[in-house]
């Protein structure tokens, strides 16, 4: 069975467990522990005492621990990628991406020396000065999500602790094997015992997580009504909050776009992880004349594409997380055809082999009304709309509760800044199909997709793992 860390030592926790399934052929591959508050409080007490020492430790060793640890991941990143294969189902090339984009994370971390700065101003008044300093919070937590178990937790504790925290990490119960190899690595790396603890659980860790007063900020990732409800309460219990939610991401195709460019960034954007992340081009806009060669040639290249497990050669698609999630999503395919969707490419031939798996899916006139236009499916489905107009590409876009990700193709400045100026998303693409920020930039999702203040990485995440103190002096 999977067990917790609790500063240098894995502890079974008593209780119940969950299976953790490998999704290409269903089979159970490990147990996860159901901790509560017993095994919260005892993580919690064990990273206050680590906090003491750490937040005190000089920045500069802190960094070249980070760097000890960067190299580690690198070196181990083959390894992994096929730990999140074999739990999550994703293939090993997707597997790889993840990893390195939460490397990059670690990157930006080992920046400290310079991200953790104040600022001075000399003479502010006759004889005054006054500066500002960082300081760290205390103990912290990060709640991750099932869809990407290496890279989220890496967007989480790294810049965490480099800025002088200690952190909770409560690792999805799906998919909690990541988690635990980059612990591993991290104690390996030499950190000390206590900065980084690992409690597994679902719900009763977080609300444990997010209700104790030992913890002083929060970071949390998965479904959009978890992030308002993890937001909420943690507020409520006076803790700095960071929590993204979910997405109906709108990939808007012009006229004058470039197919060639547009076809295989959509079919990636929609399909890629098998749907199952934050920043899927769930819904294409086909504006004016796009929409005859949009529709054929979507049909025609996903048809290609290979599904299967993620661990074979050629595969492009992998199964979704659990049966009954795909269940859910199938559900969504049924929905669409009831409320007056054309099913363009069904997906549903895959259901007969081992495992979760669903093919690419395309749904034909998708309005905003629809269950298929307006919630998060979080799987290989793409909802095809259509528009006479930019403008009216864009108010549809709008209609949206969620403000993820909106992208636009076309050849013109012109329309690609006035669709950056006026749809109301927080990360915008222009000619891709996934505008995801690196490291250096926040991953900004607005509207019901992001509840807080301060976002996730880049200067956002060094504003949110510290506090300021100003300092105001006459000599």
């Amino acid at each position: 069975m999977i067990q917790n860390l609790i500063g240098g030592t894995w502890a079974e926790a008593n209780g119940e467990t969950l299976p953790v399934f490998n999704p290409a052929t269903g089979d159970e591959i490990e147990r996860v522990p159901l901790s509560g508050a017993p095994e919260v409080d005892g993580a919690v007490q064990t990273a206050m005492r680590a906090y003491q020492s750490w937040s005190q430790t000089p920045v500069m060793d802190r960094v070249q621990l980070m760097f000890r640890y960067k190299a580690l991941l690198e070196e181990h990143i083959d390894e992994l990628a096929a730990i999140v294969t074999r739990h999550h189902g994703k293939t090993l090339d997707e597997a790889k991406g993840e990893t390195r984009r939460g490397i990059e994370v670690v990157d930006f971390a080992c920046g400290a020396p310079t991200l953790l700065q104040g600022r001075t101003l000399r003479q502010v008044s006759s004889s005054v000065d006054q500066d500002y300093y960082r300081y760290p919070l205390g103990v912290v937590a990060g709640i991750p999500p099932f869809n990407f178990p290496v890279m989220i937790p890496l967007w989480m504790f790294p810049l965490a602790v480099v800025a002088g925290n200690t952190f909770i990490l409560k690792p999805s119960e799906r998919t909690p094997l990541g988690a635990v190899r980059l612990a591993e690595l991290f104690l390996e790396a030499g950190f000390p015992e206590g900065v980084l603890n690992i409690v597994h659980g679902a719900k009763g860790a977080v609300d444990a997580l997010i209700s104790h007063p030992g913890v002083a900020a929060v970071s949390f990732v998965g479904s959009s009504a978890v992030a308002n409800y993890v937001h909420s309460e943690a507020a409520r219990h006076g803790k700095r909050v960071q929590a993204a939610g979910g997405a109906k991401n709108h990939i808007v195709v012009l006229p004058d776009a470039d197919l060639d460019l547009a076809i295989p960034a959509v079919l990636n954007s929609a399909f890629g992880n098998a749907g199952e992340r934050c920043l899927a081009g769930s819904v294409a806009v086909a504006v004016g004349k796009a929409q005859g060669p949009l529709l054929e040639a979507l049909q025609a290249e996903a048809r290609k594409l290979t599904v299967g497990p993620g661990d074979q050669p050629g595969v492009l698609i992998g199964p979704l997380i659990r049966d009954e999630h795909r269940a859910k999503v199938i559900g969504y395919v049924e929905r669409g055809e009831q409320e007056g969707a054309t099913v363009l490419l069904d997906g549903r031939d895959y259901l007969d082999r081992p495992g979760y798996f669903l093919g690419p899916t395309i749904l034909d006139n998708v309005s905003a009304e629809m269950a298929a236009g307006r919630d998060e499916i979080f799987g290989p489905v793409l909802s095809v709309s259509h528009a006479t107009t930019l403008d009216e590409a864009i108010a549809q876009a709008n209609q949206s509760s969620f403000g993820n990700m909106a992208t636009v193709f076309t050849a013109s400045g012109s329309s690609a800044r006035a669709f950056r100026e006026r749809v109301e998303a927080g990360m915008i693409g222009v000619n891709l199909g996934v505008a995801q920020p690196f490291a250096f930039y926040p991953f900004s999702g607005w509207k019901g997709s992001f509840y807080g203040d301060l976002h996730i990485h880049g200067t956002d995440g060094v504003d949110f793992y510290t506090r300021k103190k100003v300092v105001v002096s006459r000599w």
